[in-house]
């Protein structure tokens, strides 16, 4: 059958069939092109939009699991022991009832991983908790801005 459709549109036997022509496998192309230059950078930015969301999300959900860590054992996790000790941790750790999470998963969207620091840089938290955003690096803005469990001062 494939190969029936592959001789009409490639080779037509006589000159009453007709085949598809240069010109219009070009103009098919182009639409092509066109409507993945348009519906593109959408699909992408939402992906990325997703990410960001996610990284939120999972950061809300590690800091539960870090609440709940501490309640069981009377302080958060070292910067040392990580987030790995919600998923499981040393003997020598009393009253822990964990896992804590559901995954040994400490990865964002990107595949960098979560930072952790216990204690923490910022007035007001007992941790730090972030993600450095699309690019993995420190700062930045739009997709590649930091996402954190603490909020920035803006002044």
């Amino acid at each position: 059958m494939l190969e029936k459709i592959w001789h009409k549109i490639v080779a037509p036997e006589d000159d009453n069939q007709s085949g598809v022509t240069l010109i219009e496998i070009t103009i098919v192309i182009v639409i092509i092109g066109l409507l993945a230059s348009v519906i593109g950078p959408r699909v992408i930015g939402n992906v990325d939009k997703a990410k960001v969301s996610k990284a939120k999300l999972e950061i809300k959900s590690f800091s539960t699991a870090l609440e709940n860590y501490a309640i069981d054992v009377g302080n958060y996790p070292s910067t040392e022991e990580g987030l790995e000790s919600l998923w499981r941790t040393a003997d020598s750790v009393e009253n822990w009832s964990g896992p804590y999470v559901s995954d040994a998963t400490f990865n964002d969207p990107w595949g960098n991983p979560y930072v952790y620091l216990s204690p923490g840089n910022h007035y007001g938290y007992d941790y730090d908790l972030s993600s450095y955003g699309k690019d993995g690096k420190e700062g930045g803005d739009s997709y590649d801005a930091d996402v954190t469990n603490w909020v920035e001062d803006e002044g």
